[in-house]
């Protein structure tokens, strides 16, 4: 009962971070990327707002969650548990070494007095946004199989 307890658990974690990370890379960073530079700094403070503490927490319970798994799951899963706990450090450490520095630095500028020299920073966000949205996709996709076959 606690396994398939903790089964559930890191179904639920990793289905809403990928879930999160996956509608911020169809709609929102889509919406962010259409916006003249004001405009996209004064919506960012908007939307940036909520995030922390709350999934650095749901993405690392998942993880720990992962790792519980792989010492009571059959051994057969440990492998894929293993794997999807590395894929939610992937985000984690995507998260807090690439996207949060961006999202400190926006936030220090007015969205009515652009510096001329502004570098705009959407398109490397971006990119980093989208490879962790890949491995949180990706880790639930393993976690999911680990369950199927345990």
């Amino acid at each position: 009962m606690l396994t398939q307890t903790l089964q559930v658990a890191v179904l639920v974690g990793n289905g809403v971070v990928a879930g999160v990370l996956f509608a911020v890379a169809l709609s929102t960073l889509p919406a962010l990327i259409a916006m003249p530079p004001g405009r996209y700094i004064y919506a960012h403070k908007l939307l940036g707002r909520n995030w922390d503490p709350t999934m650095p927490i749901l993405v690392l319970s998942t993880m720990a969650l992962d790792l519980v798994l792989i010492a009571v799951a059959p051994q057969t899963t440990a492998p894929l548990f293993s794997t999807a706990a590395v894929l939610l450090v992937v985000v984690s450490v995507v998260s807090h070494f690439a996207n949060v520095p961006i999202n400190k630095q926006v936030r220090t500028l007015d969205p009515d007095h652009m510096p001329t020299d502004w570098a705009d920073p959407r398109p490397l966000w971006r990119r980093w946004h989208l490879l962790r949205t890949a491995c949180a996709v990706v880790a639930l996709a393993v976690n999911a199989t680990a369950i199927a076959v345990s």
